[in-house]
């Protein structure tokens, strides 16, 4: 696919030459890592990152230690050196095990290490910010990120209540030197975030085939974070809410065009759950092979789940309560 191609795509997506042109520029800084796995600019962070991000949730879920350790450690070596986690992934147990496979030989150095605050106010942000911390044992983050912002009140909450300005005194401190937000529910609660009169470094959300038809973070939400040069970071390729997602198997879409496709939108890089050694070959190898998907393919693919992907069926982090976490529920009000 052509540059000009691409771009008049893009610009079919995102609505304006403006955008599109931003987008052919994330994708133009894609430039080859030492391991093969190429990497991207995070926005505004200038920071260079793999294109995939390892998940925290799917390294909790090991059924032993010493198996996560492993993937962790090899994720590494195969050149995956951005690492996702969050306090509430399986109630810390992700964040230890990260901790300890990166306090071993070193290779936290390695690593642009991320994870996510659960809290709304001050005091519950900086109790969070030192557990992760503690946890992860290190004495900062690359970035910290504000989790879950998938109710109308949580923009406003994280202002009034004190955990911006919690974040920002981290990182006045040096232990945090990015901060961002992620969120899977509505792109208009993103787009309230970015609203806010705070810089954000970087904006998690879902980047898959399915939801270019039903509220698109793609059409609706990536534009304007071109616009602020916001980090995008991809997440839920395959749908998500299982261990390797809910793409229906009658469209015949594989995983392997889920992620080349996540890929080939202006993502800085794309969190993949991976919980044995046989995905992550599996996924360092598409990234490896990485090419942007030709302007009819891309189309052929949105085409072929239009009808599956149209309600939010599938995209159950959408359409329903099931995957909010028991915390952010509790926040709220709602029954866990």
């Amino acid at each position: 696919m052509n540059s000009k191609s691409r771009r008049e795509f893009f610009e079919l997506v995102f609505g304006s030459a403006l955008a599109a042109s931003l987008a052919e520029n994330v994708l133009a800084q894609t430039s080859a890592g030492a391991t093969g796995i190429p990497t991207r600019v995070l926005g505004r962070t200038k920071e260079r990152v793999s294109i995939l991000c390892l998940g925290g949730w799917h390294i909790g879920s090991v059924k032993e230690k010493g198996e996560a350790v492993r993937i962790m450690h090899a994720a590494i070596e195969e050149g995956i050196t951005f690492f996702d986690n969050a306090w509430d992934y399986h109630d810390g147990r992700s964040e230890e095990w990260m901790g300890d496979a990166l306090a071993m030989e070193g290779k936290r150095k390695k690593v642009f290490l991320m994870t996510k605050n659960c809290e709304r106010d001050y005091s519950g942000s900086m109790k969070c910010l030192e557990n992760s911390l503690r946890r992860l044992k290190t004495d900062h983050l690359d970035l910290w990120q504000f989790h879950e912002m998938v109710y109308d009140s949580d923009p406003d909450w994280v202002i009034e209540k004190g955990g911006l300005k919690a974040a920002l005194e981290a990182q006045k401190a040096g232990k945090v030197r990015y901060i961002g937000f992620t969120g899977h529910k509505d792109p208009r609660i993103h787009l309230k975030m970015l609203s806010k009169e705070h810089p954000w470094d970087t904006a998690q959300m879902p980047i898959n085939v399915m939801d270019a038809h039903y509220r698109s973070f793609q059409k609706d939400v990536v534009p304007v974070c071109l616009k602020k040069d916001v980090g995008i970071i991809g997440m839920k390729s395959l749908a998500g809410g299982s261990p390797r997602g809910r793409i229906p198997t009658a469209t015949g879409v594989t995983a392997q065009e889920c992620i080349r496709y996540a890929l080939s939108l202006p993502i800085a890089s794309l969190v993949v759950g991976i919980n044995c050694v046989e995905d992550l070959k599996q996924d360092v190898e598409i990234a490896r092979g990485f090419k942007p998907m030709p302007d009819g393919e891309r189309t052929a693919l949105l085409e072929r789940v239009r009808e599956e992907a149209g309600d939010g069926r599938h995209e159950l982090f959408k359409s329903t309560q099931t995957f909010d976490g028991p915390h952010h529920r509790r926040q709220h009000g709602f029954a866990v």
